[in-house]
């Protein structure tokens, strides 16, 4: 049995099935994981989501923010639905069970026998692994809630932009999953900076990749995530980073898991 790290899809199905094929994935022996933004920009949103859905256990996928706002945007009071690419999700016959499906999904996934986290953008220098998995669940339990959409009409935003235990109510679940879901870039005091989004080196004075910062307390976990389309891949820091622009006209990437060393990486291109 094999398992495959897949960076960010965004609705390009016909990528992934290619890219499948070049791994020979068998849905019978072998798992995919995927780093989450199954959805949005890409042609065929609707047939990712049900393709992944259907994989059943042979798929374990995170969140990423664009998985978030699809789920936002099926709520009512929520922001106003703009991208055309998802009214197939929001008008198919099966969208309620696609979402309900979708709310079910983990923020951070960790296998502690191979040894990998995985993750849609980041953790902040102040969390462990400890911290992160209960940060990531008590997002996933308000997603659970019948409650769940007065989370997402009110998750948007950048503020508090640091980590304090003291932390509470929609500002303390705000920061976490703008962690989980859209850093890229910090300080060394772990303060996000959310608006920054080019490779690394275009940034202002000051901000780290979230991964660079010392002293990060995650830096002997080896983590897996996608989010960051100008960084590409890139394995620096104890990180496997696997957004490689598809949706963008670059590729869609996938390494094999595995205790040891993960095998270099296999791609096809996104024309």
């Amino acid at each position: 049995m094999a398992t495959y790290a897949i960076g960010d899809i965004q609705g390009c199905y016909e990528r992934l099935l290619r890219l499948l094929d070049e791994l020979r994935f068998d849905p019978v022996r072998d798992q995919l994981w995927l780093v989450g933004d199954l959805v949005n920009r890409g042609p065929d949103s609707l047939a990712t989501l049900r393709f992944v859905k259907g994989l059943g256990d042979r798929a374990l996928t995170v969140l990423g923010n664009h998985d978030l706002h699809l789920l936002a945007l099926a709520v009512e009071g929520s922001r106003p639905a703009r991208e055309s690419d998802l009214d197939p999700i929001l008008q198919a016959p099966d969208r309620d069970e696609l979402l309900h499906w979708l709310r079910g999904r983990p923020l951070l996934h960790f296998d502690e026998r191979k040894g990998f986290a995985l993750v849609h953008a980041g953790l902040p220098p102040q969390w462990d692994l400890r911290d992160a998995l209960s940060c990531a669940r008590e997002v996933e339990a308000v997603l659970q809630d019948p409650d769940y959409p007065d989370y997402l009409r009110a998750m948007y935003g950048s503020e508090p932009a640091r980590w304090s235990n003291s932390l509470s109510g929609m500002d303390r679940l705000r920061f976490i999953t703008n962690c989980f879901t859209r850093l890229r870039y910090c300080t060394a005091d772990g303060t996000l900076a959310l608006k920054e989004k080019g490779a690394p080196g275009s940034q202002a004075p000051g901000h780290l990749p979230w991964f660079e910062v010392p002293g990060r307390a995650t830096r002997d976990i080896r983590i897996i995530f996608g989010h960051w389309s100008t960084l590409g891949y890139a394995t620096d820091y104890n990180t496997w980073a696997l957004d490689t622009g598809c949706v963008w006209q670059g590729r869609l990437t996938a390494i094999r898991v595995r205790r040891k060393k993960p095998i270099e990486p296999i791609s096809v291109p996104c024309p």
